[in-house]
């Protein structure tokens, strides 16, 4: 389907949606239930257009939750099974792609007013390869519980970017002296006046970077409607909450920003581990920003069962904010004894990265657990820590298995 049947499909079916569908007002069609492993944790498995059937957790705003299995198929995670995450509800149902534009204004010496043609014909393309992650990924194993969406694992995804470094366009407008931070505004909008629209802000070098990307296209393809079509900012190596969707303003300001999605929301401890003690309040926070190293085992999910003695491949995927990893250990005994595994090819440091063993259990339970470590010796608490809004979880996981 091409991307203007999608869109003219996709607005018949929303019409529609509303008196039809109690599933979601955005065409989605119910294909079963799957069960997360915490509690309550039953979820509609729901098909979007242009995408497979995914795990649900909201409907208005679609967020969708990737099914951990994919984990486990490649490091590029497909654009059919890539996660959603939006916060207001009145998501953009059409776009003229052919009168789209991104406006860049502001603390600039010229305004611009950029269609999708002086993006992809203008400017000099780069691409990358790095991971998106929500800050509340895994948020549903945190304990004790916290408020907020009850997520597995599956909020995140690795895929091929392609588009303009912000850079290049904050250069041709000229960003003007005293210039601190610019903001990022996209197409979707709160349903009501009073909820803050979700607007996101970069300090200036970090904007010009030449890393944060103006993407375009994902995995060779243009960006899924879901995902923001037809442009959204990539931020590598940092959480998710800035990669705005839809983006269609950039503004270049001389302050800090302090709206709501900054200065109240997605913030953490100030402190070395952006953690409390259960139940304990912060008396002070920063904004979430750079990943914390994390890992995961693939193959195997927790009970499942494995010939003892034989030889059983463990393998996974290990990631962090940018500095790379360098090791990823094993252990089959709980964390006392650990062992090196093989790292597969790089596709670059923002990347997933795969890793693999090989194990011969004997018979009885096993607790696998699996560690990353960085180029810079950054690697994974043994114990949870934990926040009000359970955000940057990165423990050593474990799965059990049974070898019989």
């Amino acid at each position: 389907m091409d991307r203007r049947s999608l869109l003219s499909g996709l607005g018949r079916v929303v019409a529609g949606a509303a008196l039809t569908n109690r599933i979601s007002p955005f065409g989605a069609r119910a294909q079963g239930v799957t069960t997360l492993p915490f509690g309550n944790g039953d979820r509609p498995l729901v098909r979007y257009p242009g995408k497979r059937p995914l795990i649900q957790l909201t409907a208005r705003p679609p967020q969708l939750e990737t099914p951990f299995s994919v984990f486990d198929e490649n490091v590029i995670t497909p654009n059919d099974a890539f996660f959603v995450r939006y916060h207001l509800s009145d998501i953009p149902l059409s776009i003229d792609p052919e009168a789209f534009r991104l406006e860049v204004k502001g603390k600039v010496d010229r305004a611009l007013s950029l269609s999708l043609a002086d993006l992809k014909t203008g400017f000099e393309p780069v691409e990358l390869v790095a991971v998106h992650q929500c800050s509340g990924n895994s948020r549903g194993f945190v304990e004790p519980r916290v408020a907020g969406g009850q997520l597995g694992h599956g909020a995140m995804g690795n895929a091929r970017w392609r588009g303009v470094p912000l850079k290049a366009v904050l250069d041709r407008a000229g960003v003007q002296a005293g210039s601190r931070q610019v903001t990022l505004n996209g197409l979707d909008g709160p349903a009501l006046p009073e909820t803050p629209d979700f607007v996101k802000a970069l300090d200036l070098d970090h904007a010009r970077d030449g890393e944060v990307m103006i993407a375009y296209a994902m995995n060779g393809e243009d960006l899924p409607w879901l995902n923001g079509f037809p442009l959204r900012l990539v931020v590598p190596g940092y959480y998710g909450t800035y990669w705005v969707k839809h983006l269609n303003e950039i503004t270049v300001i001389d302050h800090v920003f302090d709206g709501y999605w900054m200065a109240s929301a997605y913030r953490v401890p100030d402190n070395d581990c952006a953690c409390v003690e259960p139940g304990q309040g912060a008396t002070a926070t920063v904004p979430v920003r750079r990943f914390n190293v994390r890992s995961f085992i693939t193959n195997l999910a927790e009970g499942d069962k494995v010939k003892a003695e034989a030889p059983t491949l463990v393998k996974g995927i290990a990631f962090d904010g940018g500095y790379g990893i360098s090791d990823v250990l094993m252990s089959w005994d709980g964390g006392q004894i650990w062992s090196e595994t093989r790292l597969g090819s790089d596709p670059g440091r923002y990347s997933f990265r795969e890793w693999r063993t090989e194990l011969r259990l004997p018979a009885g339970t096993h607790e696998l657990k699996v560690r990353a470590i960085n180029r810079i010796g950054q690697s994974q608490p043994m114990t949870p820590l934990w926040n009000p809004p359970g955000y940057l979880r990165n423990v050593v996981e474990t799965v059990r298995v049974v070898a019989a």
